[in-house]
């Protein structure tokens, strides 16, 4: 019974168009009373929900990302992207590939990912003659790589939603992650150039020669080090994950500050504001969502599910299957942060007892997060991106189909071939 309150509370509130947050705290509550247990269980879920270290990790990382969205960087390395792959046909599509795959690995973050390259490359590729769809669809598919490298937030979130079911570290999920970013944006590229061979577009002139390459990468050079601090901090035992961000946020002031000189007080002030503000709805949400899980826990969810889906087959490539097109379904629908905190403690069991390996279904839970956020109703990239190029949602999601196909085969490709994932942190044993 009382399950069924909080699964039919939870979707009606949501189908209401109650925010996420919210929606799991009056389903919570409506469960709590409808137990007969005392309404105070929830706040106390909430408060020892947040009340962990590991924690100050994303408020860091979420700055770091806005200081190098309005410092600049993203300038720089577009510059460096195009002097690589602006000469081929399609060439400006590439380089916007390739400059929201570097950007992403330094802000972590697809909406800062879109907002940064997508307003530099959107407007330019369509002056430039390209399509207004393909420009979006472009920008918003290279942006979500920025969900799976080292300075995003949402790892961090994952390894705490692992607690109590799996030992997952943050340096093994950063690891895990590289070479599926690398596979994602090899099939962006792809597409990017399919497509744009398809309908014809123009090459950008000649390639400009590698001294010009040279020079424009090192002029990025400090903005992109940020992933070698991190990267090698940890590996070192320089300082722990945690302690990774803070110093990311030190280096990007070091960097926009000083270095290029290009972070105004004004957007010093709002960095500080967006960053504050994310903060603030990644912690409600992970409060609220631990008070969720206990229901979830205690009215045994995951293994339930796991019931019903051995009922329908017992192989795991169609329970692994299954599992990609249930994230992908919810993801459409809840936020990043919500989707993990909510359906790790029901999938990964199950998961690993099929034999998927913790890591491994950390990235495949990432990249159907990330797609989810390509997809409409939610889709806050896919809105940012249409946004800048001034087009509507409808009409990108008509030529949508190429990106798409190059992030599901990157997806099945990290589904069901575990050593892209997990060769990396092999090595670390």
């Amino acid at each position: 019974m009382e399950l069924s309150i909080l699964a039919l509370s939870f979707t009606v509130l949501l189908l209401l168009g109650v925010p996420v947050a919210f929606a799991i705290g009056l389903s919570s509550v409506a469960t709590i009373l409808a137990a007969g247990l005392p309404v105070a269980v929830v706040f106390q879920k909430m408060v020892g929900g947040m009340q962990v270290f590991s924690f100050l990790a994303i408020p860091f990382f979420v700055f770091a990302g806005e200081l190098m969205l309005y410092g600049g960087i993203a300038d720089r390395i577009v510059r460096f992207a195009n002097s690589l792959v602006g000469h081929v046909r399609g060439g400006l599509g590439m380089s916007n590939v390739l400059g929201c795959t570097i950007f992403g690995g330094v802000a972590g973050s697809p909406l800062a990912d879109v907002s940064a390259i997508g307003s530099v490359m959107i407007p330019l590729m369509k002056k430039e003659g390209y399509d207004a769809d393909y420009a979006v669809n472009v920008t918003t598919h290279a942006a979500l790589v920025g969900a799976i490298m080292p300075t995003s937030h949402n790892l961090i979130i994952f390894t705490l939603a692992t607690a109590g079911i799996a030992s997952v570290s943050v340096l093994g999920l950063i690891l895990a992650g590289l070479v599926p970013a690398i596979i994602l944006t090899v099939c962006n590229m792809a597409a990017a150039y399919w497509v744009a061979v398809k309908r014809g577009y123009p090459t950008s002139g000649k390639f400009p020669g590698w001294a010009m390459v040279l020079s424009a990468f090192l002029a990025s050079l400090p903005g992109l080090f940020v992933v070698v601090i991190i990267l090698g901090g940890i590996l070192s035992g320089a300082f722990t994950a945690t302690e990774s961000a803070s110093i990311a946020v030190a280096w990007a002031l070091v960097v926009t500050v000083f270095v290029y000189r290009s972070l105004t007080w004004h957007n010093f002030l709002k960095a500080c504001a967006k960053a504050c503000k994310t903060t603030g709805v990644v912690l409600l949400l992970i409060g609220i969502s631990a008070a969720f899980g206990y229901f979830m826990a205690l009215y045994e969810v995951p293994q339930k599910t796991g019931e019903l889906m051995q009922m329908i087959s017992t192989s795991p490539w169609v329970i692994f299957l299954m599992i990609n097109v249930l994230l992908f379904i919810l993801g459409t629908f809840l936020d990043m942060a919500a989707t993990i905190l909510i359906c790790t403690p029901i999938f990964l069991p199950i998961a690993m007892q099929f034999g998927m390996d913790p890591l491994q279904f950390g990235i495949v839970m990432l990249i159907n997060c990330a797609l989810g956020l390509n997809t409409p109703p939610v889709g806050s990239v896919q809105f940012v991106g249409c946004a800048i190029g001034e087009i509507s949602v409808g009409q990108v999601m008509r030529t949508i189909g190429p990106f798409y196909g190059a992030l599901g085969a990157t997806l099945l490709a990290v589904t069901y071939v575990p050593a892209f994932s997990l060769w990396l942190p092999s090595l670390l044993k």
